[in-house]
């Protein structure tokens, strides 16, 4: 499948983002913004590669954001983004019950975000979608979907293993779909608030 102009464009941004991360890093390596923005564009960048280039980048993205938490525990973007990497990880995992080890850490991750930030309704809604999201694990599993995006299963004709490539490429869209979204808000609340304009003199 072809990428559009628009993957390419998030791909040319988050790669950009990535790039300028690790110069940053090398310059201060305790910058806990910084490793969090590491980390949630190599989490962007797990969408554009196979399965296994996808699962070592959402790893990388996981190194980058507890080490991030090492500096900053209760740093609630960040571990909200953690749990988006878990469940992103949670959903290239065929095995449910290491599956279900990531949906775990993810919730864990959630709960700390809204504990840390209350009242946060994109927290509060990440942790209820990861409540649900076993079973839809399950569900996917028991359709196949899992074999197909793991690059399983046989296929008569070349037709076939077309379809359930892009059937696979279509589920992985899917799931990283809304972390995505959620990544993007989180950058572009930090960007907001490292913007405001000075209070006004007394």
């Amino acid at each position: 499948m072809e990428p559009s102009q628009n993957d390419l464009e998030r791909l040319m941004l988050f790669e950009h983002a990535r790039i300028t991360a690790e110069s940053n890093y090398a310059k201060n390596p305790n910058d806990a913004d910084n490793l969090t923005k590491w980390g949630g564009a190599l989490l962007e960048l797990s969408q554009f590669g196979d399965i296994n280039e996808s699962k070592k980048m959402i790893r990388d993205a996981t190194s980058k954001l507890e080490e991030a938490l090492v500096i900053d525990p209760a740093k609630h973007d960040t571990l909200w983004v953690l749990g988006n990497a878990h469940t992103s990880h949670a959903f290239l995992t065929p095995d449910h019950e290491e599956a279900q080890i990531y949906f775990d850490r993810a919730s864990q991750c959630f709960q700390k975000a809204a504990d840390e930030n209350p009242g946060n309704e994109l927290y509060l809604k990440s942790l209820e979608a990861t409540a649900q999201a076993p079973g839809l694990h399950m569900e996917l599993q028991k359709h196949g979907f899992g074999q197909q995006a793991m690059g399983g299963g046989s296929s008569a004709s070349s037709k076939a293993k077309s379809s359930a490539k892009k059937m696979s490429s279509d589920l992985k869209y899917d799931i990283f779909g809304w972390v995505i979204l959620a990544v993007g808000l989180v950058a572009w609340v930090g960007m907001a608030k490292s913007n405001l304009p000075p209070p006004p003199a007394r």
